[in-house]
């Protein structure tokens, strides 16, 4: 086991906006290391954003990150031989890996022709409350309301 937590290193701002929560986005979103290939499909699906809602795309991606984010979450906990799903607050940190991954995740799986289109369609359907993402997350927030009976095991 480490003496030390590892040393976050801190990520260096996007170029059009200056956001290192865009760095963090592309840097997740990137398959085999094609950076400049993901802050493309990034910036074009905002482009796309904007094109369809006539407001910055930005602003939308922004709303749709906070309409995802998820507050609660489940963990697993072994008690006397039975395991029990224990609600818990999520970090801060966390809650943007979650957003994120699960942003990703979604649009990856939806039906288009570009990786950008896809992107586009999952940023506009989460601004609005709609979408896969903003499911998971209401989903994970309903299992938690659920297993709210078991939450004094909490650590």
């Amino acid at each position: 086991m480490r003496k030390q937590q590892a040393k976050k290193i801190p990520l260096a701002p996007d170029p059009k906006f200056s956001d290192t929560l865009v760095t963090r986005f592309v840097n997740c979103m990137m398959m085999g290391g094609k950076k400049s290939i993901a802050l493309t499909i990034f910036y074009d699906a905002l482009d796309k954003v904007e094109k369809n809602l006539n407001e910055p795309g930005y602003d939308v991606w922004k709303r749709a990150m906070a309409n995802v984010t998820p507050g609660v979450e489940v963990r697993s906990r072994r008690i006397g031989g039975a395991t029990f799903q224990i609600p818990s607050e999520v970090r801060p940190d966390r809650k943007i890996s979650l957003t994120i991954k699960w942003m990703v995740r979604f649009a990856r799986e939806r039906n288009g022709k570009t990786m950008a289109d896809k992107l586009s369609n999952e940023i506009i359907a989460a601004s609005k409350g709609e979408g896969n993402a903003v499911k998971k997350k209401d989903d994970t927030h309903r299992m938690a309301e659920a297993n709210k009976a078991f939450a004094h095991f909490r650590i």
